[in-house]
């Protein structure tokens, strides 16, 4: 089995520029690594920041495998017709596949999106060498077992105190749920010159390993604003280089 990197975080901390930023590292490294990208995120927004056109998801191939119970003959081969959708909603991309969540039609619980992206998952991880998954903001995927067993869960925070306990309640959900992960890390986003070492002390008061503390980037900003995607961010920009100098190391990737 390959490497499984989750990242999850509260909304608004940039988990998706994190995950957008890791596979900008993986593709431009030069190394053959073959990768498998996950938006898990119902909300989608890590294919816009990766600049794909992504024209089916998960959630559309929920549509079809609830008419397929009723349409399809009795002899139909079910496994195989579901392994033939994965790869119809997976978009491959120049280093990396995409598979996207993305929203069932009309109304209703995302439980039967979740068991699919599971069971895709569990059909998919094996044949990669790394599997990068952007969460939804929240706990759902942990509590309902979505995702897989991990290499590494990174907990993408704020710069402030509160936003640790993001990563503790994570790490507590995570052994009441008895979660497989080898690695849990803590990155600090928009951080300071004069909070950074106060974030390093707190997250070490509590056992957290801060991987990373990345700066307020003005340029990563400006992308965000006016939709460029992220992956064509400069090699200088100093939210490209605190991923490569720092985060990229700690995960062993």
């Amino acid at each position: 089995m390959g490497r499984v990197i989750a990242i999850t975080g509260k909304g608004g901390t940039g988990k998706t520029a994190v995950a957008a930023l890791l596979v900008r590292y993986l593709i431009k490294s030069g190394r053959k690594y073959r990768v498998l990208v996950i938006d898990a995120d119902p909300d989608s927004n890590l294919a816009d920041a990766l600049g794909v056109e992504v024209t089916k998801t998960v959630g559309d191939m929920r549509e079809f495998m609830q008419e397929a119970r009723y349409t399809t003959p009795p002899e139909t081969d079910k496994e195989r017709l579901f392994e033939a959708k994965i790869f119809e909603i997976l978009v491959e991309e120049n280093g990396y596949d995409l598979l996207v969540m993305g929203k069932p039609e009309g109304s209703g619980c995302y439980c039967f999106v979740n068991n699919l992206l599971r069971g895709i998952m569990d059909r998919l991880i094996d044949q990669y060498d790394i599997t990068i998954i952007d969460t939804a903001a929240g706990l759902e995927h942990f509590s309902r077992k979505v995702i897989p067993d991990l290499d590494s869960l990174i907990v993408v925070t704020d710069s402030s105190r509160r936003g640790l306990t993001t990563g503790e309640r994570i790490r507590e959900l995570a052994s009441e749920l008895g979660l497989k992960y080898n690695n849990l890390y803590v990155i600090a986003n928009k951080v300071t010159e004069n909070n950074k070492e106060k974030i390093i002390e707190n997250a070490r008061s509590v056992s957290l390993n801060v991987i990373g503390t990345i700066p307020y980037d003005e340029r990563l900003a400006n992308f965000d604003l006016v939709g460029d995607p992220l992956i064509n961010l400069p090699d200088d920009a100093p939210s490209v280089k605190e991923i490569e100098e720092h985060v990229v190391k700690a995960l062993g990737i």
